[in-house]
């Protein structure tokens, strides 16, 4: 069988009439392992085949073949065991964009040991308690960020990390992983796992506790087909671009598993500071085919001017993570001719609806429903919503669910208030029009999607609450003209303080030293007080209405 087709090893398909994917079935092995059934067996098939081309904002490049991610990973699973990391162990990934990300969780998939990926912005207190939460034993860090210092912060409370792997750098008690890397042979034997087995674990932002553990087992990487090839439209041989740090589950969504299914190359440029104009200079360099970002960064290309660019090897553009303004949509046809393929989808899933391949978008919408799982729109109890009437988005636990977690991890209240009576409960909003195609609403919590991230507001409201000055206060998503959505904090002082713009300033601060900088408050409102329902919970609806413009009657 030829790539274009590998990915059909693993899967049944139907279509309909105009050529749109209408039936989808995952059909994996038992013991399928995507490091194993994918990527070593493209390496047999075709070790020259380009898996991955690498550069940074220094001027480095490599362009890695399947025959190099095997070697690679067979290599980093000798060095990993040799450190005893072992299967079902939960390793942390704090990598960027480095490439070693990739040797990195293949290996992990290669010894049946779990994957913990995680922002290089996370601090001391995020570290820890990620930790604690999900038993990590060991850690794989880029030196290229503050992350080590903070893991060593973490460690003098939390004794169980067994190895600590420094990349691109060296910190004392961390174990230099290149120069280990190339210490080892490479001979390693194919491990046993099961599809059923963890693979990676993801950490999700909620309204009302700390981030959530999400699991996904070892034949999620096969849901990632529709993602790769239905979605993003990618083929053999094309160099795919989605922009996502490896700490963020756009990666494996758009930087992995679906693309090698297909058989294209991954294009990674590993930069910290997002600069529009870079970005473009590279896509233009390298002659990217297929390119996928939220919205937000469409709005900044824009802006940023894309007439000095070539962009002429692009042929498909897909965009997720917020809501799509017509205004983005027209502009960027506009200038590249192309249109933009929105899709929508959880940390906890994999593409739930989209503009698919062959199908007609319309601007601002999450598309149809995938046909990978039967998805409903519901109202509170249960019961199907008409067209055009808002339900929350849930899928039929009753038939084939691939690539949908297995619950949240240590968390058996969360899991069954998200799984009951038949269903998965996304929490999200949206309803359906005459054609089928959905619209997002919003949350039925008060989870905030900006820029891309999600983001929750107790999260941030805690943090806050720590400070002196501040003695209630809701955090919330405002809207903006640029990022689409910025988190805004509603603060009742304490009598001490007064309103002032160093206090907002040093609130903001605060923020970004205390948690994960992209999670600071961009606007900040003092108010003499929140509203609150009649048993006291604050009303963040009324102060989202307020910011939108709706009036409260």
């Amino acid at each position: 069988m030829d790539m274009e087709h590998f990915y059909q090893r693993f899967c049944k398909e139907g279509f309909d009439q105009d050529g749109v994917l209408n039936y989808f079935e995952p059909l994996p092995a038992d013991n399928f392992n995507f490091a194993y059934d994918v990527v070593d067996e493209i390496a047999k098939e075709e070790p020259e085949r380009r898996a991955m081309v690498w550069c940074n904002i220094k001027g480095e490049e490599r362009v890695f073949t399947f025959g190099d991610m095997k070697s690679y990973s067979d290599k980093c699973a000798q060095m990993l065991t040799a450190h005893g990391v072992k299967k079902g162990d939960k390793v942390l990934l704090v990598l960027k964009r480095h490439y070693e990300f990739w040797f990195t969780v293949l290996a992990l998939h290669k010894i049946g040991a779990v994957g913990v990926p995680a922002t290089n912005l996370l601090t001391t207190k995020d570290i820890k308690y990620r930790f604690s939460a999900a038993g990590i034993t060991s850690c794989v860090c880029s030196g290229e960020c503050a992350v080590p210092q903070y893991v060593d912060e973490a460690c003098e409370t939390y004794p169980e990390i067994q190895a600590k792997f420094i990349v691109r750098g060296q910190r004392e008690g961390w174990i230099d992983y290149t120069a280990e890397l190339e210490a080892q042979d490479g001979n390693w034997k194919r491990v046993e796992t099961s599809k059923n087995d963890p693979m990676l674990l993801y950490f999700t932002s909620g309204t009302t506790s700390m981030p959530k553990m999400v699991v996904h087992n070892m034949s999620y990487p096969l849901g990632h087909i529709i993602t790769a090839r239905y979605w993003h439209n990618v083929h053999a041989g094309d160099l795919h671009l989605t922009v996502s740090e490896s700490g963020w589950m756009k990666c494996v969504w758009g930087k992995l598993y679906g693309q090698w299914l297909a058989g294209a190359a991954v294009f990674v440029y590993d930069f910290d500071k997002f600069i529009p104009s870079d970005l473009l200079a590279m896509m233009e360099k390298y002659k990217v085919t297929t390119f996928c970002a939220p919205p937000t960064v469409y709005r900044f290309f824009i802006k940023e001017g894309l007439g000095d660019y070539d962009l002429s090897s692009l042929r498909y553009s897909t965009t997720a993570g917020e809501a799509l303004n017509p205004e983005v949509y027209n502009r960027w046809k506009e200038f590249t001719g192309l249109k933009l393929m929105e899709s929508y989808g959880q940390t906890e899933t994999v593409v739930l609806t989209g503009n698919f391949v062959g199908t007609t978008p319309k601007p601002g919408s999450m598309g149809k429903p995938s046909p990978l799982y039967d998805i409903h729109l519901v109202d509170e109890d249960g019961q199907d919503v008409p067209p055009g009437n808002v339900g929350e988005v849930v899928i039929n636990t009753n038939k084939p669910h691939y690539g949908l977690f297995g619950g949240y991890y240590r968390d058996e209240a969360a899991t069954a208030r998200a799984w009951h009576d038949g269903y998965y409960h996304t929490g999200d909003t949206a309803w359906m029009d005459e054609d089928g195609y959905f619209w997002y609403v919003g949350r039925t919590d008060d989870v905030i999607k900006a820029s891309g991230y999600r983001i929750g507001p107790f999260e941030i409201e805690s943090v806050l609450m720590e400070h002196p000055a501040v003695l209630e206060c809701a955090v919330t998503g405002a809207p903006d003209p640029v990022r689409g959505t910025v988190v805004k904090a509603t603060i009742v002082l304490t009598k001490a303080y007064s309103p002032s713009e160093e206090l907002k300033k040093e609130l903001q601060n605060y923020v970004k030293k205390q948690t994960a900088p992209y999670k600071y408050p961009r606007i900040v409102e003092f108010v003499e007080e929140l509203p609150k329902t009649i048993s006291g919970k604050i009303r963040r609806v009324e102060i989202r209405q307020k910011d939108h413009g709706v009036k409260n009657d």
